[in-house]
């Protein structure tokens, strides 16, 4: 296993790579997404496209089994920056982390917890931040599509320090697994505050 960080435009070549990822990691709870791999690429390109975005790939024999990415809130869309408009926050100085995805055989290795150190340690080194942030998706804990199994990812947020913000939310549509037209989908923002030391 390895760890690998890139910035910027050097994610270009792990761009499918990481657009297949997603799809299939996604398709599980709670997003139940169907993507597309056009999508996908419009959607990476906004990370490739920031000069001071980050990828963290977890890599086994040079395949990617996992992913971790963040840019400036101020180079993602409109959609993620609007709550924060709304709250009065300064989008300018937040830095958003947009998921991490793990094939399943590689999860329990600690991997969530690399993912965040490599991202929050980038954002710190940038020197112009003073939050960062995700968002999740909200999904009624009695949705009968939850498997019995299923554990979220809660109590690793919760450790880092990442506060759940009920003020910070958005909207985002997508198709879910079972067919049919896009879905509305409501995302709850965390975060916490960057603490430098000296």
């Amino acid at each position: 296993m390895e760890l690998k960080v890139v910035r910027g435009a050097e994610v270009a070549p792990f761009l499918p790579d990481l657009a297949r990822l997603r799809i299939g990691v996604f398709r599980e709870w709670p997003y139940l997404y169907a993507g597309s791999e056009a999508y996908e690429r419009a959607y990476l390109e906004v990370y490739a496209r920031s000069p001071d975005s980050v990828f963290v790939l977890a890599l086994d024999d040079d395949r990617v089994v996992g992913a971790s990415s963040g840019l400036p809130l101020a180079d993602d869309a409109e959609s993620f920056r609007a709550p924060f408009d709304a709250a009065r926050l300064d989008v300018d100085r937040v830095f958003y982390f947009g998921e991490s995805v793990l094939l399943p055989d590689y999860r329990g290795r600690g991997l969530g917890h690399a993912f965040f150190d490599a991202r929050e340690a980038h954002a710190s080194a940038l020197g112009r931040f003073d939050w960062t942030a995700f968002c999740a998706v909200d999904r009624d804990a009695f949705d009968p599509r939850r498997p019995s199994d299923y554990r979220g990812n809660e109590a690793l947020w919760a450790k880092r320090g990442y506060v759940r913000r009920n003020d910070l939310r958005c909207t985002l549509d997508w198709p879910e697994v079972d067919g049919g037209a896009d879905v509305a989908h409501t995302l709850t923002f965390r975060l916490r505050p960057i603490t430098r030391s000296g």
